[in-house]
């Protein structure tokens, strides 16, 4: 067999156990996707509520997402981080302390601020141990996580508290799903008047911010699904809550509850699953955050993933060794940490074996429409079948589960687009590798668009007073019980 032909075979044989192995996992996470059922919520009034949010230079967005936190949350107590910003973010943050009874400040400052988002949440959480009185049942206070943009569904906390996630004893830790869009206010049920007066739709989003949400709330989802079943629930940068015994059991073992990975929510449900407990996925309930509208942001974003994910590779051994993982989870836990790298040998697989299909064309007796005929037709189903449909499928998809008003012929025409969307941002994993490499370690942060001066605290100042001062409602008392 002449080299040419040899390396064919070879480059062929090797594209297509890659995209074998992404087929499987695509049937593997869309069989629960698609068979998904409602659980029954819970009572949020049996827990205690703490919510993190980590600000750097959040000027622009965070004093509208604690004034909707305020507002929809008045048993919760908020805890925002201001990681050495800028700008005037930490202005805006006092401000909203001193009108605020259940805002808190934690202000962070050089040499120990902008260490990494990890570094930021382990502020809050000593701030939030500190807080909680002796003998508090601490398996009944809830520590979220958001983004200063977050807008949660007013009835998350009693969602997450039903038997399918806090629940069940079991379970130390749940993460809701996330949707993309320009206008968090409007992609949740909780401003139905809003659409229903005809303002702005998660249809009128521009494609790359749509493409993101089929890709949160279609592959994404799908994913922690099947990760439900395998006992290897990951948690999220946005939308994430934890037991805060889970977080203490975490700190006591390896130090503190987040570490060091540009990843660091997927690092932490790692060291949750070490410690023996369970993660849990809830898709009955979302949080909003805004969409990147220019593809470099994007691409700096998914570069922060990507390496993060080669980051947590470090982990791989202990969770096989460990007694507290079960099997099905160490082997989707090895999945996900080995799709960076598939990702790179297949941006170099496939364009060599379409390169070499192409020489081989040409040199062939009878040129291209005899190598054609001799059977090199069967390449293309293979390739559509393998390489497209799977992205494709998404859109239709998106139509049906997403609750969004869109015809059948754009579903499809998003789904075309969902396949350059999946293989642009396979850019970002090359420049993760090559971050690696140069042993960059810095916080990628994905930035929000700029405010004028003096405008947050504008906002800040003109909130009406449902926005400042709490609803009525039965202030909660933490849970008492023998502290854990």
């Amino acid at each position: 067999m002449d080299s040419p032909v040899l390396g064919l075979a070879l480059l062929n044989t090797a594209a297509f156990l890659l995209c074998v192995t992404f087929l499987v996992y695509v049937g593997l996470i869309m069989a629960p996707y698609l068979r998904r059922q409602d659980n029954p919520p819970g009572c949020r009034d049996e827990y205690a509520w703490h919510y993190i949010v980590p600000c750097l230079d959040e000027e622009p967005v965070v004093a509208g997402t604690v004034a909707h936190l305020v507002a929809d949350f008045p048993e919760a107590t908020f805890w925002c981080v201001d990681d050495g910003s800028g700008d005037g973010t930490g202005a805006v943050l006092a401000r909203l302390a001193e009108q605020h009874p259940q805002v808190r400040l934690v202000s962070r400052r050089a040499p120990e601020a902008r260490q990494g988002k990890g570094a930021a949440l382990n502020a809050a959480w000593r701030a939030i141990a500190a807080s909680v009185p002796p003998g508090v049942d601490r398996d009944k206070v809830v520590v979220g996580v958001l983004d200063a943009d977050a807008r949660l569904d007013r009835w998350c906390p009693d969602v997450i508290c039903g038997p399918a996630a806090f629940g069940d004893p079991e379970v130390s830790a749940v993460q809701i799903q996330v949707r993309v869009t320009c206008d968090p206010d409007a992609v949740l049920g909780t401003d139905l008047d809003r659409l229903a007066d005809g303002a702005r739709r998660p249809t009128d989003d521009p494609l790359l911010v749509r493409l993101q949400d089929l890709e949160f709330s279609g592959p994404i989802a799908a994913m922690q699904l099947l990760r439900q079943r395998a006992g290897s629930v990951g948690m999220g940068g946005n939308g994430q809550f934890t037991r805060l015994s889970a977080l203490d059991r975490i700190a006591l073992e390896f130090g503190t509850p987040w570490h060091g990975a540009l990843l660091e929510d997927f690092e932490l449900g790692l060291h949750l699953l070490l410690t023996g407990t369970r993660t849990a996925y809830c898709h009955d309930t979302a949080v909003a955050q805004a969409g990147l509208t220019e593809l470099r942001p994007l691409l700096r974003q998914r570069c922060r993933w990507a390496q993060g994910g080669m980051q947590c590779a470090r982990y791989l051994r202990a969770v096989f060794c460990s007694p507290q993982v079960p099997l099905p989870a160490a082997l989707e836990i090895a999945y996900y940490l080995y799709v960076p790298w598939s990702q790179l040998l297949g941006s170099v697989v496939f364009p060599a074996a379409i390169g070499l299909d192409v020489w081989y064309a040409v040199h062939t007796a009878g040129g291209a429409p005899a190598w054609w005929a001799a059977g090199a037709w069967g390449v293309l189903p293979l390739a559509l079948l393998f390489g497209v449909l799977p992205h494709i499928v998404w859109g239709p998809i998106y139509r049906s589960r997403s609750a969004n008003p869109i015809g059948r012929g754009r579903a499809v025409l998003l789904g075309v687009a969902n396949v350059a969307y999946g293989y642009v941002l396979q850019a970002a994993v090359w420049w993760a590798l090559a971050r690696l490499l140069r042993r960059r370690r810095d916080w990628q942060k994905t930035s929000h668009a700029a405010a004028d001066s003096g405008s947050a605290l504008a906002t800040v100042a003109a909130l009406p007073p449902a926005a400042v001062v709490p609803v009525a409602r039965r202030p909660l008392p933490y849970p008492t019980g023998g502290a854990r």
